[in-house]
């Protein structure tokens, strides 16, 4: 039975002060654990397959209630919406994203290589679905700067300038039929959107919301960092009125860099003047707007201002025509009807449409989870991952490009005090009513002035290049991942550049599991916690016991990584420790067998003798006394000079025995201290050392009679040699509390372990194992007859306990923690 007894309480008034408490209750092993906690069985935590899918397609009312309130979240909170407490904060909210949705659909249209009008219908239809699915409250979707940027990516390289080149009439100028041009990016960034919501759809279905979690903070900010360098290159050609060649490919961005950089001469001045004066003005104004956010209950619209304020410039100065300066053109009013997607197009954009389905979730769930954790509600990740892909997908059939949420849109509609996303049906209908209306007055807007919204607002991604010396001062692997991410993704283009960034941050987390941390762990002194001897001076070692742990979990990587450390680590070799046991052990049978034989010999001499002299003394023959005696004194010194040769050469043939010597007196309070001298000429065998703590009274030699004596002190001194002695060492536990999972692999490197180390009489002992590794334990067939649930331990302290209780006899020095530790254990 387990019994607490607290012996001090808390002091909560005294901070200098801390409490403390003794828990009295057993050692517990892993079988010890499992009766007094009746733990269940497999089976029991494990219900069959067949189980699961009966109750999952088992249907009633409560089911269908759940599932419909699951899959649709609008049906949860809509009945519960009080227009009192939510409908004006989120009517205001609403227009004032909806303010924002104009000016960035028709900018980042242009990201996409697309007509402005469908960044319009991108921030119509989705934020529309994504209010029925989504689980978010404060997220507004949209067009977003970096999705943009890579749906622009497919459609030039699917749809170039080049490939709809004409002729002009009878000279050799050529122009770009750029209505076929726009109606087949379109339909391109409509088969890339959709495909990508289906990824998204077929992703949440399976519940694959996790995927996300890969794209770690470093990866993503460095990603979103080199999108924006891409979007600068893309917008260039719009702030200096030039036309540079789109390249593809890798090092599409270097190649087209240096194109524009041999146009620079051919600058159109009008272009760059409203440029500069439109990104001047956006600048000071959003400046502006961000020292009076505290006393503005609504953001000024900047965007709104500026553009309005250039179209009027625009239209009335007649720049288009005047002055050659790129307009946006006819912008159609009223809704286009669906239509589906050219689904030949799939096997072309495949790759491009995985990517944007990863990324546009990524922003997604972070984003959600940020407001989620502020205004303390839950976000499903699997239905995000749904809802993002049901809204691509249907605004794919209404010819929209792929959308995700905007931090800035986003900040405004929590900010302004929106509660729900019937925010986003208010901003819906103020992009509506622009569509249906005021479309065709921003015709004569100029390009130059949605480029310079689209520089400007790319700002906050560029200071993200002030995480360089953060990561330096915090951590060195992060630090590579974002430069790694960076560089390729500007290298290999953003599809290729997001696998590779992938791929190098998984690979660094394979690298770092594989070379974890390996450390001997000590007592802190009147208490139960160990931690690592070599970083903490108050830590002592248990007189042997080894206590080893990783600091990664232990499986098929590193299996043999973690039996070298704690070679290493113990100071036992145990694979060459093995093997000289074994040679020794052999060359004692060779001896053993050589003795055998010579003393069959001998046996055999002694009895010829003894039959010769019998026979001589039935003869009794007469013979001469002097006569005889010389012939006795010749045998004689013919027998002594053999018997002096044979045991020269059974000395010359032992002069490998090992000689024990004790070198200081044994006192009360230690074990005296013995040298092992061994003679001959082998290398190998030449000088031992010292030994410490033979067992008393052991003061005989190789040479002895006893044979089991000669065993044992061979085996001693033949491992003693290698340095570390085995009896300094009498167990070692194993800490797997880091361990969260176990695979075939590391169990067998485990059971080696057992095996191998009680060769020289070490015991093994594994502590802290959870749970779910205990259960792959036991289906992996590690248990036995010899290796059972008593070698496992609840805690590295049982196990500590337990080895010096079991092992006290035959330890330099009784070593008891438990007397001095306010956590004691009783046993």
């Amino acid at each position: 039975m387990l019994s607490y007894k607290p012996i001090v309480k808390p002091q909560i008034m005294d901070p200098h002060k801390f409490g403390k408490y003794r828990v009295e209750r057993q050692v517990l092993n892993e079988e010890r654990l499992e009766q007094i906690s009746h733990r269940k069985s497999y089976s029991e935590t494990h219900p069959p397959f067949r189980n699961k899918l009966k109750d999952s397609l088992r249907c009633s009312g409560a089911t269908l209630k759940k599932w419909a309130l699951r899959t649709f979240p609008v049906l949860y909170w809509i009945p519960k919406y009080s227009l009192w407490d939510y409908g004006m904060p989120d009517l205001i909210s609403g227009i004032s994203v909806g303010i924002m949705h104009l000016p960035q659909g028709m900018a980042y249209a242009l990201l996409a290589s697309l007509p402005p009008v469908f960044g319009l219908y991108s921030s119509l239809y989705p934020p529309l679905i994504y209010l029925f699915f989504g689980t978010s409250r404060h997220i507004s979707i949209g067009t977003f700067t970096v999705l943009s940027i890579m749906v622009g990516s497919v459609t030039e390289t699917l749809a170039p300038d080049n490939a709809f080149v004409i002729n002009n009439g009878t000279n050799t100028t050529t122009e770009v039929n750029i209505t076929a041009r726009d109606l087949y990016r379109v339909q391109v960034a409509a088969a890339t959107t959709v495909l990508g919501g289906l990824i998204q759809m077929m992703l949440g279905m399976v519940k694959f919301g996790f995927v996300g979690t890969y794209l770690a903070e470093p990866l993503v900010r460095a990603y979103t960092t080199a999108a924006a360098i891409h979007a600068v290159i893309g917008q260039i050609k719009y702030i200096f009125g030039i036309s540079p060649v789109r390249f593809s490919g890798p090092l599409s961005l270097v190649y087209t860099f240096g194109h524009i950089c041999t146009l620079l001469p051919q600058t159109h001045l009008p272009t760059l003047v409203v440029s500069a004066v439109s990104m001047l003005c956006l600048v000071l104004a959003k400046e502006l707007n961000t020292f009076l956010r505290p006393k503005l209950p609504v953001p000024i619209p900047v965007e709104l201002i500026t553009i309005v304020s250039a179209t009027l410039i625009s239209s009335y100065s007649h720049l288009s025509s005047n002055y050659t300066i790129s307009v946006v053109g006819k912008i159609p009013s009223g809704l286009s009807p669906p239509c589906l997607p050219d689904v030949s197009l799939f096997r072309l954009v495949i790759g491009d449409a995985f990517a944007i389905a990863i990324v546009g979730y990524a922003i997604s769930i972070s984003l959600g989870k940020t407001f989620a954790l502020k205004h303390g509600y839950k976000v499903d990740s699997n239905q995000e991952l749904l809802a993002l892909g049901v809204s691509n997908m249907v605004g794919g059939f209404f010819e929209c490009f792929a959308v995700c949420p905007s931090m800035s849109r986003s900040l405004i509609q929590e900010s302004t005090g929106g509660k729900t996303q019937m925010a986003s049906l208010a901003s819906a209908v103020i992009v509506l009513v622009t569509i249906m209306k005021l479309g065709p007055l921003f015709q004569d807007l100029p390009k130059a002035v949605l480029a310079s919204i689209v520089l400007v607002n790319l700002k906050s991604m560029f200071k993200q290049f002030s995480d360089v010396a953060t990561l330096w001062k915090r951590s060195k692997i992060d630090l590579l991942i974002w430069l790694i991410t960076l560089v390729s993704t500007l290298l290999l283009n953003l599809d290729m550049g997001l696998a590779a960034s992938i791929a190098f941050a998984l690979l660094s987390i394979i690298v770092r599991t594989q070379m974890p941390t390996y450390s001997i762990l000590g007592n802190i002194r009147g208490t139960d916690v160990y931690v690592d001897v070599e970083s903490h001076n108050q830590a002592r070692e248990i007189p042997g016991i080894t206590i080893f742990r990783s600091s990664a979990t232990l499986y098929f990587a590193n299996a043999d990584l973690y039996l070298e450390a704690l070679k290493e680590k113990s100071g036992l070799d145990i694979g060459k420790m093995i093997i000289y046991k074994r040679r020794q052990e052999a060359k004692q049978r060779r001896r053993e067998r050589r003795a055998e034989r010579r003393a069959k010999r001998q046996a055999k001499k002694e009895k010829r003798r003894a039959l010769r002299a019998a026979e001589q003394l039935v003869d009794a023959p007469v013979f001469s006394v002097e006569e005889e005696a010389g012939q006795w004194r010749d045998m004689g010194l013919d027998n002594i000079s053999a018997l002096e040769s044979e045991e020269h050469k059974i000395t010359e043939r032992e002069n490998g025995t090992v000689f024990v010597m004790p070198i200081s007196p044994r006192t009360p309070d230690s074990q005296c201290r013995w040298e092992y001298l061994k003679g001959g000429v082998d290398p190998e065998n030449t000088s031992l050392g010292w030994l410490s703590d033979l067992p008393d009274g052991d003061t005989t030699t190789l040479g002895s009679s006893s044979e089991d004596t000669l065993s044992q002190d061979l085996e001693r001194v033949s491992l003693g040699s290698l340095g570390k002695w085995t009896w300094d060492i009498h167990s070692i536990i194993l800490d797997l509390s880091t361990a969260n999972f176990i695979d075939t692999v590391a169990i067998k490197t485990l059971r080696n372990i057992f095996q191998d180390f009680s060769e020289i009489d070490v015991d093994i002992y594994l502590a802290g194992c959870q749970p779910s590794v205990v259960e792959q334990l036991e289906r992996g067939c590690f248990f036995s007859n010899t290796i059972t649930k008593k070698h496992l331990f609840a805690t590295v302290h049982d196990a500590v306990l337990f080895c010096l209780n079991h092992h006290g006899a035959r330890t330099v020095t009784r070593y008891e923690p438990s007397l001095d530790i306010c956590i004691s254990t009783k046993l």
